[in-house]
């Protein structure tokens, strides 16, 4: 229990993430932040929700996500304001609660980077094949879809737009950031034409009754009534999980101390007024039951709703939006794989840095599952395992406050931001966390728990004998002796 319980020195960290360049601004954080978390989801999520679980309510959802999502970005925005360190909570919990547990919150959010490139690869694919498709191209059944869906083999534009991605993020944080904060402002600009054109063609009926009457879809999961809001939260969490791909990259920002508290907060709150806003203007353009198994619900609405052109236009800036969340997640996803290479828990060739001062083997690593993931299983699964992983590591936060507290304006410095409501708030974040986890469906956890015990195999077979910290215990211990 001893060597599990192990503490990183803070230092240690704050010397190895010194290599990194820190060239990354408010700004670049905001557009980080916006452009992954208003991501794929915002153009698929609200209407297969909507179809499935919540009705018209499933602004609701999307609401209650929110403030279980701004909970933890407070202490989330506290860590990194004190720890600016790459990994985000894999090498915070490493410091505040030990190796064992920070591996097991590393290992959380290595899942949801692993499949949240796949997810948004997928959901590109299915904007850009919406958006040909009227031009009369359309690829054949086995290069569109996912191996065993609709006779697919591999999804072929996943595969390209990984590929992609990659090669710009191994060419420097600099170069993505631009491309980043251009791709943003188009985006966002795509998603208020569709509101405005939106709003023109509402339907008062659409939104009756506001929260549908609950019954089991036959599936057994919930539709209708708080239980089918509940399960939309479960369901559309993912679309808020953004934020710790800021984190990840706080070893890159200037002046982090002020710059990562306004980058997390910042981006969380255009992104739920955004994200409510379309629900809003989606379900009432149509009624809800015509979202079912639609992939994209946007584009699909502004055709029917006779606006062909702007659908076009909309979908168009969508689809090459949505490589901002590409960006996003393969480059917090990279800098992971890179902290577990620097600490020796995984091959110490992942924490090797190219003459560029980038971790570009992990980068490597990360398309290649990414490519393997996003081509091979389907959008709908992919949607629920990111938020299982995700949510597991955000509790591990909310609770680290406690531990993390005592110790700033010691060996930690002391955080320009600091959660409110201290020490209440950090137990609500982490039951409100908790919550949403409850909520999701009986195969997420089934596998996050397969996930985890690889997990525990790689640490204990492999992790607990290689990594650095031990080995410096062991090194100090011998010469104690």
């Amino acid at each position: 229990m001893k060597r599990l319980l192990l503490k990183e020195d803070p230092n240690v960290y704050q010397d190895k993430d010194s290599h990194l360049e820190r060239v990354l601004t408010v700004k670049d954080f905001l557009a980080l932040g916006v452009g992954t978390i208003v991501s794929t989801s915002i153009f698929t999520l609200p209407g297969v929700v909507a179809a499935s679980h919540a009705g018209p309510a499933v602004a609701l959802s999307f609401l209650a996500a929110a403030i279980v999502a701004g909970l933890v970005a407070f202490a989330y925005a506290e860590m990194s304001s004190a720890m600016p360190f790459a990994g985000s909570a894999y090498s915070w919990i490493n410091v505040v609660f030990g190796e064992f547990f920070g591996w097991i919150a590393g290992w959380a959010l290595l899942a949801e980077y692993f499949i949240a490139v796949a997810f948004v690869a997928s959901g590109l694919s299915a904007n850009f094949r919406g958006l040909i498709e009227p031009l009369g191209v359309k690829l054949p059944n086995y290069l569109a879809n996912a191996l065993g869906t609709n006779g697919g083999f591999i999804d072929i534009i996943a595969v390209i737009v990984v590929v992609l991605v990659a090669l710009l993020l191994s060419h420097g944080v600099s170069e993505a950031a631009r491309v980043e904060n251009i791709l943003v402002v188009l985006k966002v600009l795509a998603i208020l034409v569709f509101i405005f054109v939106g709003m023109t063609a509402l339907h008062k009926a659409n939104y009756t009754p506001f929260i549908p009457e609950y019954h089991k879809n036959a599936d057994g999961s919930a539709f209708g009534g708080w239980q089918g809001i509940y399960a939309g939260v479960s369901s559309i969490f993912l679309s808020y999980i953004g934020f710790d791909s800021i984190a990840a990259n706080s070893a890159e920002a200037k002046n982090p101390q002020k710059t990562m508290p306004r980058g997390i907060l910042g981006s969380l709150l255009i992104a739920v007024v955004l994200f409510v806003a379309v629900s809003l203007v989606l379900v009432g353009m149509f009624h809800y039951s015509s979202y079912a198994n639609n992939a994209e619900p946007v584009g699909w609405a502004l055709r029917q709703g006779g606006h062909p052109i702007v659908a076009t236009v909309v979908q168009a800036v969508a689809v090459v939006g949505m490589f901002t969340a590409l960006i996003g997640m393969m480059l917090a996803g990279s800098r992971l794989l890179y902290s577990f290479g620097r600490d020796g828990m995984l091959p110490k060739w992942l924490g090797v840095l190219n003459d560029k001062k980038l971790p570009n083997r992990s980068l490597l690593v990360l398309g290649i599952v990414g490519v393997v993931l996003g081509a091979l299983f389907p959008f709908a699964f992919l949607a629920q395992l990111i938020s299982a992983g995700t949510l597991i590591a955000f509790m591990f936060v909310s609770l680290g406050i406690y531990a993390l507290r005592s110790r700033e304006g010691k060996d930690i410095p002391e955080p320009a931001f600091k959660m409110p409501f201290y020490p209440v708030l950090p137990a609500v974040a982490f039951l409100a966390a908790l919550g949403v986890f409850w909520g999701l469906d009986y195969d997420a956890k089934l596998y996050s728990l397969a996930w985890f015990v690889l997990g525990l195999i790689i640490y204990f077979a492999y992790g607990i004998r290689h990594s650095y910290l031990s080995k410096r215990a062991e090194g100090s211990k011998n010469d104690q002796q």
